[in-house]
């Protein structure tokens, strides 16, 4: 996605990725964009909202993450603003700062890179909100040169002046404060007086705590810290197991912004394990490799090398409402079969091409507006469940499960083709094997097309306009039948890339 990009996320349990080394922040916010009061702060001191609906994980190797349970969402609550933060310089200067939300099975909803950062030390990441019944995702980008206390701020958390004097301590009125005593002499035992009485850190008040933001304070190199949950942690937060009920959490704490140049050291909490999917086999054909990502404005070339032959999804996004144009170049520089050709506006679709076997791609692209281009491993499928699927423009499906009914609405005016590939026995993870075409009609329409036992590759190769999708009469699938010589690809991290595409 592309900085204001929106699109729909299917109405489960996301877990949301923070990178860069940023710190993650979650605001519930109602439709008008307010937090009811501190409580719908979700921060290394308040890991838990209330209702349960979102956590703070935990943070691996720059990485923090968040749990998003978007049908536990209180139904006061009409967005689910993401945050990113640092203490160490500005936002430009952070590397690789990017946004992706991950579905259960591990397969990537939504993701937003940020390119555009300037001297914010806080930014609005992306924000999931309601619509039609569903949710949508949101790319902002949206940076606070005053950091966390504008931003909270600007959402309607009171924040309180930094600057007031501290609380007096109550004596006795008829207590007088003994004459000096010179350092070298013992002062005289006096009868205890009355102990003034501090509210512990960790105590809930009555009322709400007002969000403060801390006076500046002299940076310092923080002292080291072992890595191990501190004692005195306010809470020891354990990831629920799957389907298992989270505990009522205890009462958060006020948020404080830490003070610059300080590190802020969060709670030491587990990052979850991948949840693997339920449908079987796993998928595990053609090779595995970081994404390719790069962005432009208007016509260009795209080269990528160091990949491995075979065939891989290009997922692209453009920001225009021209003509919309890609094809791979042979080794004579000539254009190949056409992979888009399209005149929607803001077009969004993943498409499959082979990587020829010196591994170096190279793809001619024609757009008006700017674009972000993304090159896929086969991994990245969406995976077809009995949940609606809704989506806008050519995409690529995958079904692992046994036999089963794919039912399609299409409410787009131009071509549907569907195109099926079964890789269950298909031994070379180099070449796709030959295609079925299983649809190939002009306007709106309904059509439910067979499935053959997983894996098969579902193309979408032409959908211009809105579609949905999902599975019915799912059979138990008859054994494990993958391709030999082929990696898996299951975890959250290492599958990254995968993408879902929705309409706006």
């Amino acid at each position: 996605m592309i900085k204001g990009d929106n699109a729909f996320v299917p109405t489960v349990p996301l877990r949301v990725a923070v990178r860069g080394g940023l710190d993650a922040l979650a605001l519930l916010v109602t439709e008008q964009g307010r937090a009811r009061g501190d409580g719908d702060i979700v921060f290394h001191g308040a890991p838990v909202h209330p209702s349960g609906a979102v956590r703070l994980l935990g943070d691996e190797a720059g990485t923090a993450w968040l749990e998003i349970a978007l049908p536990a969402v209180e139904e006061a609550i009409g967005r689910v603003v993401v945050v990113g933060s640092t203490e160490r310089g500005a936002l430009r200067d952070v590397y690789g700062a990017s946004v992706e939300a991950f579905a259960p099975d591990g397969t990537s909803v939504a993701r937003y890179d940020v390119t555009d950062a300037g001297g914010e030390t806080a930014m609005v990441l992306a924000e999931l909100y309601r619509r039609a019944g569903g949710w949508k995702f949101r790319a902002v980008g949206q940076g606070y040169v005053n950091g966390l206390a504008g931003l909270v701020t600007d959402h309607g958390v009171d924040v309180a002046d930094a600057e007031q004097p501290p609380q007096p301590v109550h004596t006795p009125p008829s207590f007088q404060a003994p004459p000096p005593v010179p350092a070298q002499a013992p002062a005289p035992l006096q009868p205890p007086g009355p102990v003034p009485v501090y509210a512990p850190v960790a105590a809930h008040p009555q009322g709400p705590v007002p969000f403060q933001v801390p006076a500046p304070v002299a940076a310092q190199a923080p002292a080291p810290v072992p890595i191990q949950a501190p004692p005195q942690a306010p809470v020891a937060y354990q990831v629920p197991a799957p389907g298992q009920v989270a505990a009522q959490p205890q009462a958060p704490v006020a948020f404080q912004a830490p003070p610059p140049g300080q590190v802020p050291v969060p709670p030491v909490t587990p990052v979850p394990a991948p949840v693997p999917a339920t449908a079987a086999p796993a998928w595990v054909f053609g090779a595995g490799f970081e994404p390719y990502a790069q962005s432009g404005r208007d016509n260009d070339v795209i080269t990528v090398n160091g990949l491995p032959p075979g065939p891989v999804i290009v997922e692209l996004s453009i920001r225009g409402d021209g003509y919309t144009g890609l094809w791979p170049l042979t080794r004579f520089n000539k254009e190949g079969d056409s992979l888009v050709n399209s005149t929607e506006e803001n077009f969004r679709g993943r498409v499959l091409t082979l990587v020829p076997g010196n591994g170096r791609l190279r793809l001619q692209l024609k757009a008006e507006g700017r674009w972000q281009l993304r090159v896929l491993p086969l991994a990245a499928a969406t995976l077809l469940t009995e949940e609606e699927l809704e989506g806008g423009g050519p995409d690529v499906l995958l079904h692992t499960g046994g036999t089963a009914d794919l039912a399609l609405h299409y409410r787009g005016d131009d071509n549907l083709i569907v195109n099926l590939y079964e890789v269950a026995e298909h031994d070379d993870p180099t070449e796709l094997p030959t295609d079925d075409n299983a649809v190939n009609e002009i306007g709106k329409r309904r059509e439910t097309v067979p499935l053959p036992e997983g894996p098969v590759i579902v193309q979408l190769e032409m959908a211009d306009g809105p579609w949905r999708a999902r599975l019915k009469g799912v059979q138990p699938h008859s054994g494990p039948a993958h391709a030999p010589g082929v990696a898996k690809v299951t975890d959250i991290r290492g599958g990254r890339g995968r993408s879902w595409w929705g309409r706006s």
